[in-house]
């Protein structure tokens, strides 16, 4: 790991996803969280202020970053809450079957590599009934911002420690074994469209 990945650009995410425009995005699905939670991709922990304790019995985080888990760890401090921090990639998550309420995962399915794998371990560990909860950026419908998106992606995948622009995020969970309750989409204001089609949703395993 160069310099670049390891000091520099954890703070470049903690800054990007700290954006007050994000804030309005997790505020929308992280309340709606309950029981047992599992973040994937919790990052430095940017969703924590937003959880309803009244419905948290504890968030267990995952996140292979661990500078921003060292973010996270500060974030996490004198919640109301237990928060259990992983060290470790998303795509073999440590739990056991049917063992989660809720799976949250915001703006990070963009970035794992192994992502289709990951979303059946999401699927492995939540109970039956469980809610998986997501808010992320991906594929435009409109395919002049379409070819945009295939244009940049490698450079941005480069600068943007692994995100990619033209996942289609719904397809995606579908095809891992779920089935959307829920789906609103939207191009999020002050943001580039190329980066900035959202999907919000909610579902469960199929």
């Amino acid at each position: 790991m160069g310099l670049y990945d390891k000091y520099i650009l954890p703070r470049i995410i903690d800054c990007a996803c700290g954006q007050e425009m994000m804030k309005e995005q997790r505020q929308l699905v992280t309340p709606l969280a309950s029981g047992r939670v599992l973040e994937v991709g919790i990052g430095s922990g940017h969703n924590l202020p937003f959880y309803d304790p009244a419905k948290v019995e504890r968030v267990i985080g995952i996140d292979p970053g661990e500078e921003l888990l060292a973010l996270a760890r500060q974030r996490s401090r004198d919640l109301p809450f237990p928060v259990d921090l992983v060290p470790q990639g998303c795509e073999s998550i440590p739990l056991g079957n049917e063992s989660m309420d809720t799976v949250l995962v915001t703006f990070s399915l963009c970035t794992i590599p192994g992502v289709e794998q990951a979303l059946k371990q999401m699927r492995r560990v939540l109970k039956p009934g469980g809610r998986l909860i997501f808010c992320e950026h991906g594929r435009s419908p409109d395919i002049g911002v379409q070819r945009w998106q295939n244009r940049l992606n490698p450079l941005w995948k480069r600068c943007m420690g692994g995100c990619n622009l033209n996942r289609d995020m719904p397809a995606l969970i579908r095809d891992s074994g779920f089935a959307l309750d829920r789906l609103e989409t939207e191009y999020l204001k002050n943001v580039p469209r190329f980066a900035g089609y959202r999907y919000l949703g909610i579902a469960h395993a199929a």
